[in-house]
C-alpha cells in the first residue's frame, strides 16, 4: 500500500510522478496529492519550487528566495502546510490513491505530508511517493518494512497503482 521510487537526477522523480499522476487521472482514478514542478529562473538564482495540487487547479509555492549566496534550506514551511491542507481536504472528499511528491526532511520529522500519508494508509488508500537516496534509511524506518520500492519507470508505477486500486477502478468505472 506504500509504493516509493528512488530516481537519479535533478527533478527526475518529480517529472516521473507528475506524468504518472496525469496518466492515472486520465484513467478515471480519483487522486489526492501534489506533484512538484520546479521553475528555472536565471542562473544566479535557484529554481522556484511549486506544488501542483492534483484535485483542482491550485498551485502552491513552497520555496522562498533567500538570496543568491544562501546555503540554507529554501523550503517555505507555510507554503508546504498550505499545500498539505489542500490535499487533506481532497482526501476527505474521497480518493482512490494518494500521490505525495516526496518523503523528505519535513516528513522524516513528522511534519509535511506525513499526516496525510498516515491518514491514507490507515484508511486503506494506497500512497505513491518518491524518496531521495539520502533519506532512504529514515523512510525505511518509518515504513517498517511495508514500503515497496518500485522501478523508476512510468509503466512500473502505473502498473503498481493499477494493482493497488483495482477495486476502486471497478467501483468508479
Amino acid at each position: 500500500m506504500l509504493g516509493y521510487v528512488v530516481a537519479e537526477g535533478q527533478g527526475e522523480a518529480d517529472r516521473l510522478i507528475a506524468g504518472v499522476a496525469r496518466t492515472l487521472t486520465a484513467r478515471g482514478l480519483r487522486i489526492a496529492g501534489a506533484v512538484q514542478v520546479n521553475l528555472e529562473t536565471d542562473p544566479a538564482h535557484k529554481c522556484l519550487m511549486d506544488l501542483h495540487i492534483l484535485q483542482g487547479d491550485a498551485v502552491v509555492r513552497i520555496s522562498q528566495d533567500l538570496g543568491a549566496l544562501s546555503q540554507g534550506c529554501r523550503l517555505d514551511p507555510e507554503g508546504l502546510e498550505r499545500a498539505v491542507g489542500l490535499v487533506q481536504a481532497a482526501l476527505a472528499g474521497g480518493a482512490d490513491l494518494v500521490i505525495v511528491n516526496k518523503f523528505g526532511k519535513q516528513e522524516i520529522g513528522g511534519r509535511g505530508f506525513r499526516p496525510v500519508i498516515n491518514e491514507a494508509l490507515s484508511s486503506g488508500i494506497p500512497v505513491l511517493t518518491a524518496v531521495n537516496a539520502g533519506n532512504l534509511p529514515d523512510f525505511e524506518s518509518y515504513a517498517e518494512g511495508l514500503g515497496e520500492r518500485l522501478v523508476p519507470d512510468a509503466q512500473a508505477l502505473s502498473d503498481w497503482a493499477g494493482r493497488m486500486t483495482a477495486g476502486a477502478q471497478v467501483a468508479n468505472g
